[in-house]
């Protein structure tokens, strides 16, 4: 009879990150960890243990909640090590973390450049075609000079934020796409 699989299938590879610090002196605290998710980059990706909290036991024992725990990490993704601490507990289930030897720490954590390049975002944008034509039009109106009306963009600025805005008399080094496409009528 042939064997028919049902489910989800995923691409992980190694341990839960409770059974990795469970079984390590201090619970791997000052140790490194890697999630095999993360090796694909060319770049060193990995966690270092700073802090380990166990959590209760759950009312009801799922598989997903039994192996949750709660660590704080410095983490380093693609070669840039974040500035500060970094709580995680949603992904620590996931079978997908391997612990990096003491004598191979070294070796793997060597980064010589990261290949991440901070974009410079421009500052101002053009408006929708329909709104940059009410705009002139209200200038036409009001007997105003015409002149070229610009969007302020604002950014939001994340955790891992790869990307700023361009300050004063700086070019920005990335460009956002503009329009959508050829308009339907002459007059837009």
């Amino acid at each position: 009879m042939p064997v028919k699989y049902i489910g989800k299938t995923v691409d992980f590879k190694g341990k839960t990150l409770w059974e990795i610090v469970g079984n390590l002196k201090n619970f791997g605290v000052g140790r490194v960890v890697v999630r095999s998710m993360f090796e694909r980059y060319p770049e060193p990706s990995y966690l270092k243990i700073l802090k380990v909290e166990t959590l209760p036991n759950p009312d009801t024992n799922t598989p997903d909640d039994v192996r949750k725990v709660k660590v704080w990490v410095e983490k380093t993704f693609r070669g840039r090590t974040f500035p500060e601490p970094i709580p995680m507990l949603g992904s620590t289930y996931k079978a997908d973390y391997r612990l990096i030897p003491k004598d191979e720490v070294d070796d793997y954590c060597k980064c010589s450049t990261p290949r991440i390049e901070n974009k410079i975002l421009p500052k101002t944008t053009t408006f929708p075609p329909i709104l940059w034509e009410l705009i002139v039009r209200g200038m036409k109106a009001n007997k105003q000079p015409i002149i070229e009306p610009e969007l302020p963009l604002v950014y939001t600025q994340g955790r891992e934020s790869y990307y700023r805005a361009a300050k004063d008399n700086e070019n920005p080094n990335a460009e956002l796409q503009k329009g959508f496409g050829p308009p339907v009528t002459s007059t837009l």
